[in-house]
């Protein structure tokens, strides 16, 4: 008996394939599943961490974030300002901070956390993940809906569970309309190295600007070699999840 057959005699139902998720800007970041941002050279530690608190969505309601780094990295990168966090999570995130000495210690942390259902996201400066250690930490966070980010320096190679992996460096800033010796918004040229939603891109360079007066991530078209000129009508193109409320 064909397929057909059974399903007009009601023995199997209809087959029907899940709807297809909407693919949007950052994929996932800050939302669900594991995500890498890597320095693309030695220092850009702060625009790593300026582009994961711009492209990651505010939360809607109050929370705790979980900010885990090595000893060595605090020593050398310094830790992100309160104030700074503040403005990035509308001051509806409170953070708790783990500092650890060993890199196994900073992911036996984030495992924990991720199982604890007390954090909603763990953002964690590793020296450090294997393909073994991002896959556990995949499945943990699949399992357990806590979103995981990990900041990498810039010899981070190799192999990867994540769902993206995403390497910054800083740009120089855009103008100060209001004073053209002052500095202006931030930029940041990112490239994304690895998408599993979005295999298509993968390779491609953006560069991106925070403005943190309408509290939006632009796209600056133009800027990268090869990408498309600017829109006259829009010379910046928002990411709407990314807009304030």
């Amino acid at each position: 008996m064909d397929l057909v057959t059974l399903i007009s005699k009601g023995l199997v139902g209809p087959l029907t394939a899940p709807p297809a998720r909407e693919v949007e800007f950052p994929f996932g970041l800050g939302t669900h599943g594991l995500h890498e941002i890597a320095e693309a050279a030695y220092g850009d530690r702060a625009a790593t961490t300026g582009f994961l608190l711009a492209a990651a969505p505010r939360p809607s309601g109050r929370t705790i974030l979980l900010w885990v780094t090595q000893a060595s990295s605090a020593r050398d990168m310094g830790r992100v300002p309160e104030a700074a966090l503040r403005e990035a999570t509308g001051g509806k995130a409170r953070r708790l901070g783990i500092v650890t000495r060993h890199t196994s210690d900073a992911l036996w942390a984030i495992e924990e956390a991720i199982v604890s259902g007390v954090v909603s996201h763990v953002i964690a400066e590793v020296n450090s993940a294997d393909f073994t250690a991002t896959r556990r930490l995949t499945l943990a966070s699949e399992r357990h809906g806590v979103p995981v980010t990990l900041l990498l320096p810039h010899t981070c190679e190799g192999a990867t569970a994540a769902a993206t992996r995403w390497r910054v460096c800083p740009q120089p800033s855009a103008p100060n309309r209001y004073d053209p010796r002052a500095p202006g918004h931030a930029r940041w040229r990112v490239h994304l190295e690895r998408c599993r939603a979005a295999p298509a891109l993968v390779g491609q360079a953006f560069d991106l600007e925070w403005n943190d007066e309408t509290l939006s991530l632009l796209m600056v078209p133009g800027m990268v070699t090869g990408s498309p000129a600017p829109d006259e009508a829009s010379p910046h193109h928002a990411f709407p999840n990314r807009r304030a409320g």
